[in-house]
């Protein structure tokens, strides 16, 4: 005959049977999550639509040999797609430190930690000068501000911002979404503002000739001389390191010119002279 013992544990010593055996519950802080217009340093947070990002993207012509350095990386966005999709290098700075592990986390999750870092740190102090793209998404009065140290940069560096202008620096180019989302295009140009000595221009009585430029961002009005004698009045454009221009010879025929900028020193051609090399030097 057998009998059936029952067993009670009563609830004080089933906590201490939790406590001698080390059970124990952890609690896991949730991941950061930035929230839509989170106010930040200079400028609310809202990201960039994923269209809109693409095509700044394409009129930058972003490829694998490019640093692209983002200004106010965010959720680290553009920057991963450009690593991902454009397969260049990226640089994100975020003063946010928690939106910054956020875009990294990002970078990770896309499988682009390796081509894409995000700083910690403010867009008006780090060192973004070897970037061959720039891309912002802050405000104008923002965009003005960094304007000098964007102008400092590489000629041919390309700057893209998302919705808002660089004040009187008008675009290159424009960008619209099917939405109606607006970004903006620039390259930045090389410095001619001066006195160049010329020489090689066809059609004209000299062989060297005065070229007295007054600059505008990448636009320009010049005066063409010779022996101090004004010769003809032009208006030119800058794309980074190449500059373009026309002026009229003396057979009253107007001449194209495309020439390279090469800091002091600029060497060119005329449209319908092959084999015709025009060089110039800036005057100190």
């Amino acid at each position: 005959m057998h009998t059936h013992q029952s067993t009670f544990v009563t609830i004080p010593a089933l906590i201490l049977t939790l406590l001698l055996t080390g059970c124990s519950t952890t609690h896991i802080a949730p991941e950061y999550t930035p929230t839509m217009a989170q106010e930040g340093k200079d400028v609310i947070w809202l990201p960039t639509p994923s269209d809109l990002a693409e095509r700044m993207l394409k009129i930058a012509n972003v490829t694998q040999d490019d640093l692209l350095y983002d200004l106010g990386a965010g959720d680290g966005k553009i920057a991963i797609l450009a690593a991902k999709e454009f397969k260049a290098t990226a640089v994100g700075i975020e003063f946010n430190p928690d939106m910054a592990e956020h875009a990294r986390k990002n970078a990770q999750r896309a499988g682009v930690s390796n081509k894409v870092t995000i700083i910690t740190g403010d867009i008006f102090k780090e060192d973004f000068s070897k970037a061959t793209v720039l891309t912002l998404y802050l405000l104008p009065r923002l965009n003005i501000k960094l304007r000098p140290k964007i102008l400092e940069m590489k000629p041919g560096t390309r700057v893209v911002s998302n919705t808002f202008t660089m004040g009187t620096w008008t675009a290159d180019e424009t960008v619209q979404t099917e939405n109606g989302y607006m970004g903006y295009y620039w390259i930045v140009p090389a410095k001619v503002e001066g006195q160049w000595s010329i020489q090689g221009l066809p059609d004209l009585a000299e062989p060297q000739a005065t070229l007295s430029i007054n600059q505008n961002f990448q636009r320009f009005d010049a005066t063409l001389q010779i022996n101090q004698k004004d010769i003809s009045k032009i208006s030119g454009k800058i794309s980074g390191d190449t500059m373009h221009f026309e002026y009229v010879g003396q057979s009253g025929n107007r001449r194209s010119v495309v020439a390279k900028i090469k800091g002091p020193l600029l060497e060119g051609s005329v449209e319908n002279f092959p084999g015709l090399v025009v060089s110039g030097s800036k005057q100190p």
